[in-house]
């Protein structure tokens, strides 16, 4: 089945000048192998078109069940520079729980906010 990645994971954010770093956290283990396959570096880079100009680089925390991934280009310059308020890391976190994965009907009761 497709869901959002709001049904799997959390996000917590910040930036620094014009990186943001967003980290997505499973909700439980089993979930983990389903976001570090699906949500590559390359993927959240084209969620964001238009929006990150620069670099994304992946990092996995396994220990964790954590991705983090740090976006250069991403704050139009700089959050203190930009003329675009809504760029700051915690928007950028709240648009990727909107990216859709694929995972098995059997792990629908691991989703949370799910009907």
């Amino acid at each position: 089945m497709k869901v959002m990645l709001q049904h799997l994971a959390h996000c917590r954010s910040g930036d620094k000048g014009n990186t943001s770093n967003i980290s997505v956290i499973a909700y439980v283990p089993e979930l983990y192998p389903y976001l570090k396959e699906q949500l590559t570096a390359d993927k959240f880079k084209a969620h964001y078109a238009g929006v990150v100009t620069g670099k994304v680089t992946r990092y996995d925390v396994d220990g964790l069940h954590a991705l983090n991934f740090v976006a250069e280009g991403a704050l139009g310059g700089g959050v203190s520079r930009s003329l675009c308020l809504d760029n700051y890391g915690k928007s950028l976190s709240a648009r990727v729980l909107s990216f859709e994965l694929e995972i098995p009907d059997s792990l629908k009761p691991q989703l949370r906010g799910m009907p």
